[in-house]
């Protein structure tokens, strides 16, 4: 996008503060606090909508009363909670969706004025208001991101849910296209072979019946060539910058679930980004 503020020097330093000695002293939440203070404050608004994902899983774990959140969110237990109560600090159409299951469940719903559908899973409708706000948001990385991110999850929930017998409409997020064609297809491939690139790879690693750690990992491995592919001519602006956090965020995860493959997507993420040499690859493309 035409404007877009570039970051040379913390491109350039990421390396060197995000991968400091072995994979046991990474800190995702370190590394996000350090980069939020050297951006612009639009670039921040898109970062802090960026991670808003996590706001969204500890919205839905709190008011399920589960203890456990993630950490990479913007706000803390309390602050989820007081959201939770009176929706001031989440975009509008989060706001509205947490508005409408509280009056639902207080039965002051005024049917004339109904626009969410209560009935449906409370993590669906704010997940989908979640996607809504990034699909329309001005920031490129994070509009296809979340486009991405949003069909390989439906996808995936489609092909699981056939698998076991069940309805994929009750799992599938949101009223794209894409959404509404996994929702309604009997098709194998959903007649989305030519839509999805990776629709084959998701088919077989869900159609695996091996180790579910193993088809986790291979779902991420897609999430982060994606996640390069979408920002691969953007070095240095919030592109690149967000493109990096997938990594981050997708290493934070492994770190935590399964230290063989925390330790491979460690490494990859040291082969795979370094300041120093972006800038040298920068200078060679506007050479040429």
């Amino acid at each position: 996008m035409f404007g877009d503020k570039n970051y040379y020097c913390l491109v350039a330093g990421l390396k060197e503060f995000a991968l400091e000695a072995e994979n046991k002293g990474f800190d995702a939440k370190e590394i996000v606090a350090e980069i939020r203070a050297e951006l612009s404050r639009r670039d921040r608004g898109y970062l802090d909508l960026f991670y808003m994902y996590y706001d969204v899983e500890n919205l839905v774990a709190v008011r399920s009363g589960r203890n456990r959140l993630s950490s990479l969110g913007n706000y803390s237990r309390e602050e989820l909670e007081e959201e939770l109560k009176s929706p001031k600090r989440l975009p509008k159409s989060m706001r509205q969706v947490i508005e409408a299951y509280n009056a639902s469940e207080q039965d002051e719903v005024d049917e004339e004025e109904i626009t969410i559908d209560t009935t449906e899973r409370f993590e669906r409708s704010l997940f989908a208001a979640y996607y809504e706000e990034c699909v329309h948001s001005r920031c490129g990385f994070l509009k296809a991101w979340s486009e991405f991110d949003r069909n390989i999850r439906n996808l995936t929930a489609a092909l699981t849910a056939r698998r076991k017998g069940m309805t994929a409409s009750e799992f599938v997020v949101g009223k794209d296209e894409i959404a509404k064609v996994l929702s309604r297809s009997s098709a194998v491939d959903f007649g989305l072979k030519g839509e999805l690139d990776y629709i084959d790879q998701v088919m077989a690693a869900v159609a695996d019946n091996g180790n579910l750690m193993e088809k986790e990992h291979r779902i991420d491995m897609i999430k982060w060539n994606m996640a390069e592919e979408l920002a691969i001519f953007d070095y240095f602006n919030i592109n690149g910058i967000l493109s990096y956090l997938v990594k981050i965020n997708l290493v934070h995860r492994w770190t935590s679930l399964n230290a063989s493959y925390g330790k491979e997507m460690f490494e990859q993420l040291i082969l795979s980004f370094s300041g120093k040499e972006m800038i040298s690859a920068a200078e060679k493309r506007t050479e040429q």
